[in-house]
């Protein structure tokens, strides 16, 4: 006889044993662990008043214990997700029907690619079976849809198979080919393009600038409210919406400890910019970043040379920066595809949505191709 399973949905990660969600969610990713979750909800982040009401799917066995689990949130929009989708709600809205609300499986205000269908090892379990179960979830709150972002490309193939549409998007990323120091990764590039990234950084270096990398139980409050202000006034040039509050950040750093990554300029003792970074099993990744001076190349050297640094002293395989930003790639942040699946329950919306990403893969795969012939990196036989 096949096992049997159970889904509940809950308000708040609280009422979820950490130990048993950290069991599906394992180690590797600070983004989907029960910490973090639980520091978006009680820094009021994650609420009403974003629009990010948590309803994490929790599925056990017969016995009751917890075998799959998903971060998951009743959305009234679409903002906050790096993903978007106004064009598909606008659609089903022009035909008369009701895109709002629907469901999220993300780790909130995070553009990370990460597991999103946390399964406990040995469960007999698979993602398809936690897609299903959330399927008729949706059903049952009348939702319109359901959406895992920036999950795994092996949940995006299962999903895929499931019957899910699939998406891809792009990010730049680092990675570590067994460099021991920076010059060790500036001997790997085209020799113009070592010049170029020498120069940056001795520019951004010759300003009279102090760089630190604290780890959480060394930043202090102040430190976490100057860093806040420049989070700010990111949003604010930015003309996006501060999801995340003021005691987010401090959180954090008292949740997750030496997992997270805070990387200051000081100029006279005093901060004036700074780069948030997460780490994980063997990845850094970039988050938040912000300043209320500008020098001369201060966010390369803060969010990208310094997070190579890092990584390399640190024996961490990749840095991942990131949304956005062709820029990244002369800095050795290669083009890589990201990945998205997507349940539809109206049957006119998902055959439109479907057709529009047969397309839109085709695109985004040609795009990815077309970046990556700009690696700053040696070609065979060039210098």
């Amino acid at each position: 006889m096949a096992p049997e399973y159970s889904l509940t949905l809950h308000r708040t990660i609280g009422e979820i044993d950490p130990a048993a969600w950290d069991l599906c969610a394992g180690d590797a990713n600070p983004f989907v662990s029960h910490a973090f979750l639980m520091a978006v909800e009680d820094s009021g982040s994650a609420a009403k008043r974003t629009g990010w009401l948590p309803r994490h799917a929790v599925m056990r066995d017969a016995d009751g214990q917890v075998v799959a689990a998903a971060p998951m949130y009743a959305k009234s929009h679409s903002y906050g997700e790096y993903v978007f989708d106004h064009g598909w709600a606008h659609a089903m809205e022009r035909a008369g029907g009701q895109y709002y609300p629907k469901l999220q499986v993300a780790s909130p205000f995070s553009p990370v690619p990460g597991p999103r269908l946390l399964v406990r090892p040995g469960s007999g379990v698979s993602p398809a079976m936690m897609a299903e179960a959330l399927e008729q979830a949706c059903g049952e709150l009348d939702m319109s849809s359901v959406h895992a972002t920036f999950c795994t490309r092996a949940e995006w193939d299962e999903l895929g198979e499931a019957g899910w549409l699939q998406r891809l998007g792009m990010q730049f990323h680092w990675d570590n080919a067994g460099y021991a120091a920076f010059d060790d990764f500036l001997g790997a590039l085209s020799s113009r393009k070592r010049k170029v990234l020498r120069r940056e950084r001795r520019d951004a270096n010759a300003c009279g600038l102090e760089f630190v990398a604290l780890r959480g139980p060394e930043i202090s409050r102040a430190q976490w409210d100057a860093f806040y202000g420049f989070y700010a006034s990111t949003v604010d040039r930015k003309w996006g919406s501060a999801y995340l509050t003021p005691s987010f950040f401090p959180l954090l750093g008292e949740r997750l400890g030496e997992r997270v990554v805070l990387m200051l300029a000081l100029h006279r003792g005093e901060p004036i910019a700074g780069a948030l970074n997460l780490m994980g099993a063997d990845t850094l990744y970039g988050r938040n970043w912000g300043c209320k001076q500008e020098f001369p190349f201060l966010h390369f050297e803060l969010c990208y040379y310094r997070a190579i640094d890092f990584a390399i002293a640190n024996g961490l395989a990749r840095v991942e920066a990131g949304a956005q930003g062709e820029h990244k790639i002369q800095r050795g942040y290669l083009p890589t595809p990201t990945y998205s699946a997507h349940w539809i329950a109206h049957p006119g919306l998902r055959r439109a949505v479907a057709e529009f990403l047969v397309e839109e893969r085709a695109e985004k795969m040609a795009h990815i191709a077309a970046l990556a012939a700009y690696s700053p990196f040696r070609k065979a036989g060039e210098d």
